[in-house]
């Protein structure tokens, strides 16, 4: 058998321009958009309409991970994410990323079409899944996350000590270091004060040496800012602001549910930062 293709060849673009990963959460309870698209005809035309807006990648999760979320089984999401990738595999022109922190769920993604593992464990929870990610020859997005919230953290060393240890886990499951994205988790197991200070010394992360993919959009640490309640839906300004700012910082990738608007905002940052990608 040919060789399965690695990051690079599954995503030409990644470090001439920021890359748009698109989200299609096939979930009845995510924060922002939950039941919108458990239904398999309405998370067809979902990713259709992000990749013609210009997604690089499409995000499928069959499981909320927003604060109090309730788990679920193994087989609760591989019922909800396995039929819309093997639906949209054969229709989409850009790769499907599968969201989850399962072993089995990854393999049966992958064998089902999906070409990436975006575990936000970063291969913590389920060590399995690097294995399951290596023998399919499958990227894996290393995400950092916090059982409990400590104030008093210097959350960017405590950053650098989880990759390491998500790393040497990659390492020994025989994952090519060119394969591997590091995800500071804004948003997840930290203060308000730590998720900007996340953002802040991003290019910490990023000296590294791996590509790195940032995701805040429509999260409610953005609704703090803002001078009155708001609805997920309603802080895109917000998401377009720490996404241009992550991409000048150093991110590769933005993790968002508006594609259209964030192409267009990241095409004047990469003008700026990234004038080879004009």
């Amino acid at each position: 058998m040919p060789p399965s293709p690695g990051l690079s060849d599954l995503l030409p673009d990644l470090g001439r321009r920021t890359l748009v990963m698109g989200i299609l959460n096939v979930t009845p309870d995510s924060f922002s958009d939950g039941g919108l698209f458990v239904g398999e005809a309405e998370a067809a035309a979902q990713a259709e309409r992000l990749v013609a807006e210009g997604a690089a990648i499409l995000d499928v999760g069959g499981e909320s991970t927003r604060p109090g979320h309730v788990p679920v089984s193994a087989e609760d999401e591989q019922a909800r994410v396995l039929p819309v990738i093997r639906a949209l595999t054969p229709r989409l022109p850009v790769p499907i990323s599968i969201d989850t922190y399962k072993a089995s769920t990854a393999r049966r993604a992958l064998e089902a079409g999906a070409r990436i593992v975006n575990d936000v464990w970063g291969l913590q929870r389920e060590p399995d899944i690097a294995s399951v990610a290596a023998a399919h020859g499958a990227p894996v997005v290393i995400m950092h996350n916090r059982e409990t919230i400590e104030a008093d953290l210097d959350i960017v060393a405590d950053m650098l000590a989880f990759f390491e240890r998500s790393l040497i886990i990659a390492r020994r499951a025989g994952i090519p270091e060119r394969d591997i994205v590091l995800d500071p988790g804004v948003g997840f197991g930290k203060t308000w004060s730590q998720h900007l200070e996340a953002l802040r010394r991003l290019p910490e992360i990023r000296a590294l040496g791996f590509p790195v993919l940032v995701g805040v959009s429509r999260k409610s640490l953005l609704g703090r800012l803002h001078d009155r309640e708001t609805r997920p839906a309603d802080r895109l300004y917000g998401s377009l602001a720490a996404h241009a700012l992550a991409a000048t910082l150093g991110a590769d990738i933005v993790r968002v549910h508006d594609v259209a608007a964030h192409i267009e905002a990241l095409r004047v940052v990469d003008a700026v930062m990234r004038p080879e990608a004009r």
